[in-house]
């Protein structure tokens, strides 16, 4: 992908007075591309893509994270808080306008339905036997059960990926409940009712402690019904959560594990350091991956706890965490990928040419997989995962077919 990465640091960094007309002067980044079917790609990209579904079942494969933004235009019930489209807050709009502009978002008064368009549009020309998992979004929510809507970065209703997943069978319902609600299990229950077939959390955005005793309720249901949690684990960066970083610390999650609840860490806990929760008299900091490595280790947890491998490709992730999860072929029958949309179709998070200099890729394959992305990011982002190698010692390893395969955590 062609990009200036110091430019786009430098203007994240920027005051507000670098963001006005933002898409017209970064429009190799801002902007997303026609969508380019297969067919049309040269020969080689066709072989790349080709090679990547040869040994893994189409129909097995669902994205696991997906998610569903809007601004409520048509009556979705979306909402973004306003801080990410003020020019009092530039770093958080600066945000937003990236997010929208790669989704293919054009225009305000139909931000909802260009957002959902581009993306069914990306899905079903990269695998049409697939499945999305569209994500709903909760609320920021305090321990009294009141709703905080200044620490909520975005809010997608569950009633709004329901109804979404009822107009194709391609699209499956991940809802979003907040344990403190004082109406939490009746909002779960309703939700899978109608038809979830998962729960999605981002503790440090929501404000949710995972060690609370008020979620125990709410995984006891889980468990019963044996519907995965896919938590957010580790450092977040793409939304603001700066008070609430420690919720992502990957050992919160063993009260859900022991009650039985099926888990789903989100991004392998790749990114920054957590508590060593486990010593109780001095814990140090370590980094988060190596904590959830820790619990991947512990054979109670071998049945419930799985790794979600999305935006481990990204430049901040690309190094000890990708190179150390895809050398653990032990591990793969435990992974599950995800996507992460739209974060892969911005350019700067992903680059192929750091990917090869850390000895993830062939070079040669560099400027095929580029092409893949300016054509389609979603099928970008599952060719580079299925490219993507480690070599140690004469000894290569791949991310395993099943780690695609990921219907197995719904059925």
């Amino acid at each position: 992908m062609k990009l200036n990465r110091r430019a786009f640091l430098s203007v994240a960094t920027a005051g507000g007075a670098g963001l006005l007309g933002l898409r017209c002067a970064f429009p190799w980044f801002l902007r997303a591309r026609p969508l380019e079917q297969v067919e049309n790609l040269s020969a080689e990209a066709q072989q790349l893509i080709a090679r990547a579904f040869q040994d893994v079942d189409a129909t097995k494969l669902w994205d696991v994270h997906t998610h569903v933004v809007g601004l409520g235009k048509g009556g979705t019930g979306c909402w973004v808080n306003p801080r990410m489209r003020s020019h009092f807050h530039p770093i958080e709009r600066l945000r937003f306008e990236i997010y929208f502009s790669a989704a293919g978002v054009k225009h305000e008064e139909t931000a909802d339905d260009e957002y959902l368009q581009r993306l069914f549009a990306l899905h079903r020309a990269a695998n049409p036997k697939g499945k999305l998992l569209l994500l709903a979004f909760d609320k920021n929510v305090a321990p009294n059960g009141e709703e905080n809507p200044k620490s909520t970065p975005f809010y997608t209703p569950n009633d709004y990926v329901l109804r979404l997943a009822r107009t194709a069978d391609d699209l499956q319902p991940c809802i979003s409940v907040h344990p403190y609600r004082k109406d939490a299990i009746a909002r779960l229950e309703k939700g899978l009712e109608m038809g979830a077939v998962a729960v999605k959390w981002l503790p440090n955005a929501m404000g949710i402690d995972l060690l609370s005793k008020q979620c125990d309720p709410f995984y006891r249901v889980l468990a019963d019904h044996g519907i995965p949690l896919l938590t957010h684990t580790g450092l977040e960066r793409a939304v603001r959560a700066h008070e609430s970083q420690m919720l992502g610390n990957p050992l919160r999650i063993r009260r859900a594990l022991d009650v039985g609840v099926k888990v789903m860490a989100a991004h392998c806990a790749s990114l920054g350091d957590s508590s060593d929760l486990d010593d109780a008299e001095e814990p140090d900091e370590l980094e988060s991956f190596d904590l959830f490595l820790r619990l991947m280790g512990e054979k109670q947890y071998e049945e419930n706890l799985f790794g979600e491998i999305s935006a481990m490709t990204q430049v901040n992730r690309s190094k000890r965490p990708l190179r150390e999860m895809l050398s653990a072929t032990e591990l793969h029958p435990r992974l599950v990928n995800g996507s992460d949309y739209p974060l892969p179709a911005v350019n700067p998070l992903i680059s192929t040419r750091i990917l090869a200099q850390r000895g993830y890729l062939p070079s040669q394959e560099r400027r095929v997989l580029n092409e893949i992305f300016e054509a389609n990011p979603l099928l970008f982002d599952f060719v580079l995962k299925r490219c993507v190698r480690w070599i140690e010692d004469g000894e290569e390893s791949r991310f395993a077919p099943i780690v695609f395969e990921t219907e197995r955590m719904f059925t």
